[in-house]
């Protein structure tokens, strides 16, 4: 059962909100492949700008799209969907609309990191889709994109950004002091994105180097 939601002191519930909103998934899953690829293209604008974009829209901004025109419609709790039963739809058009972008960055030769990137972001969001309504437990998804999108930073641009924890413990934190997730389902969260969105990527980009 969620927490704490309307008790939470003003200031810290602001913090949170902050945090929630800032460090959304589809935050990172848009700025993440941009980061990403500026450093893998050598710091090539107009590729970072197509691979990265690539990765975003399908990524982060179509699936948004559907999940925020839904939410005005009441098709769901919010454009978080905090709501297990009314996952189902968010996540199938995310993974339809990312397997699409997979597909373009197979057949246009991207770099190696950006299919893994791509790669990982599907695996994690079948995973959660699986645990969402395989063992019924609503994993975060917040937790997830931030901590796997870390371990992603770290590997291109080295080990100074583990500082970007920080961010994955706050975004962590606010999930819990909003009432939205408990302490286990952030924490599932945080060590999935690690294991199956970092692993995966360092997997993958190995692998395909």
């Amino acid at each position: 059962m969620p927490t704490q939601s309307t008790e939470a002191p003003g200031t810290r519930r602001r913090l949170a909100r902050i945090a929630t909103e800032v460090l959304a998934p589809w935050v990172w899953v848009l700025g993440l492949p941009l980061i990403v690829a500026w450093k893998v293209t050598g710091y090539h604008l107009g590729e970072t700008l197509l691979w990265g974009l690539i990765v975003g829209v399908t990524g982060s901004l179509i699936p948004m799209a559907v999940i925020v025109r839904g939410a005005k419609k009441g098709k769901w709790d919010s454009h978080h969907v905090t709501d297990r039963a009314g996952r189902l739809v968010p996540f199938a058009v995310c993974i339809g609309s990312l397997a699409a972008g997979f597909v373009l960055l197979v057949i246009g030769n991207a770099p190696h990191e950006m299919i893994a990137l791509a790669a990982a972001e599907l695996v994690c969001l079948v995973a959660a889709l699986a645990i969402t309504f395989g063992w019924k437990f609503k994993i975060s998804m917040h937790a997830m994109v931030a901590a796997g999108a870390a371990v992603m930073l770290i590997r291109v641009y080295g080990p100074w950004l583990a500082l970007i924890f920080l961010g994955v413990g706050w975004v962590c934190w606010s999930r819990v002091e909003l009432g939205d997730h408990t302490r286990a389902e952030v924490t599932a969260g945080t060590a999935a994105g690690v294991v199956l969105g970092g692993g995966v990527y360092l997997a993958l980009e190995m692998i395909l180097a």
